[in-house]
């Protein structure tokens, strides 16, 4: 039997070149840094990937290249999603013989199905994928799988897990307790960052979590705490992720937040697929300062060479301050003050 999937797998954005095609050579760089700072796993097309901007060639090619270049070090989880399941299944097939150690597939997205539906669709991948299969539940995106579902689906042994991202504490420990007792293997990932510590405490096997692909030197960090019972140290930097995670997430249409963070990490992301109008251009440039500022306060960058404002506990108010900052540091620049 495979080793249970545990601990932290990162969905990692995709670097693009001016083009706006996929840039292979800095994917691996990033992708080594990656494994280099601790990752458990990673995890291609996510969400956070972006997979619905890619053609399904594209996909393809994204799994094939993390999976080459982790070469076996960490496992590789991942996204095999396809709008139906026979196209669904013939990635699972691909993934398989590209080395990844198992797949993570969305509930059927855009029609908001019935809970029967959403066993028939894993139940026919279940009997006829060569890889293992993790559910992947986010019920804001797509139609939720429920607890009595996730309980039939358990009796498969290919399906091996499931990544909830609905950030709801009691529905994880509800499904712990309806599957754990017939499949002690079966993984639950959490995909929510700002509950990591509950989660792991209440018994999740670890997460797959786009801030480990910013600050992935944190999210190992924090995981290792819990496990070694250093519970108060890990709500520390539980509440330092907190911060961060709200700026990425609340201050950009996701998952731009996260872009601009790896970036600051030293990766030419590039511009996203999807187009931005100059006002959103701005207000990235002025996240970007302050997650800059946030970043710089725990070492992982330096601060901006304009100087960090004082922040309000406001995403919108301190990015209003930085955008004020840059412009006064842009006038004097000038001689103009």
């Amino acid at each position: 039997m495979s080793a249970k999937i545990e601990g932290i797998f990162t969905p990692h954005i995709v670097p693009l070149d001016g083009q706006g095609n996929i840039c292979e050579a800095e994917l691996r760089r990033y992708i080594e840094w990656l494994i280099g700072k601790g990752v458990h796993g990673l995890y291609p097309n996510g969400s956070t990937g972006e997979f619905v901007r890619f053609s399904p060639e594209e996909r393809r090619r994204i799994v094939r290249i993390v999976c080459d270049q982790a070469a076996g070090r960490v496992p590789v989880l991942a996204g095999a999603a396809e709008a139906n399941v026979r196209e669904t299944i013939a990635s699972c097939e691909t993934y398989a013989e590209y080395g990844a150690r198992a797949v993570a597939i969305v509930s059927p997205y855009y029609y908001r199905l019935s809970p029967e539906s959403v066993y028939a669709y894993f139940r026919e991948i279940a009997l006829n994928s060569p890889i293992d299969v993790t559910l992947y539940n986010i019920p804001m995106f797509a139609s939720p799988i429920d607890v009595p579902t996730i309980r039939r689906l358990a009796e498969f042994d290919r399906i091996v897990g499931i990544k909830d991202s609905s950030g709801d504490v009691p529905f994880m420990m509800r499904m712990i307790q309806a599957v754990r007792p017939i499949r002690p293997d079966f993984a639950f990932l959490t995909g929510w960052e700002l509950v990591l510590v509950p989660m792991f405490l209440i018994g999740c096997d670890g997460g797959t979590n786009a801030i480990s692909g910013v600050v992935p030197e944190l999210t190992r960090r924090l995981f290792d705490l819990v496990r070694a019972g250093q519970i108060a140290e890990a709500m520390t930097l539980q509440y330092r992720l907190l911060e961060l995670f709200d700026a990425m997430l609340y201050s950009a249409d996701f998952p731009e937040g996260f872009r601009a963070g790896v970036e600051l990490r030293g990766f030419a992301v590039g511009q996203s697929r999807q187009p931005m109008s100059d006002t959103q251009r701005i207000d990235r440039a002025a996240l970007q300062r302050v997650l800059q500022c946030i970043l710089s306060e725990s070492g992982y960058v330096e601060p901006p060479a304009e100087g960090c404002p004082q922040r309000t506990g406001s995403i919108d108010r301190d990015r209003v301050a930085q955008i004020t900052a840059n412009v006064v540091h842009e006038l004097r620049q000038r001689g103009v003050l």
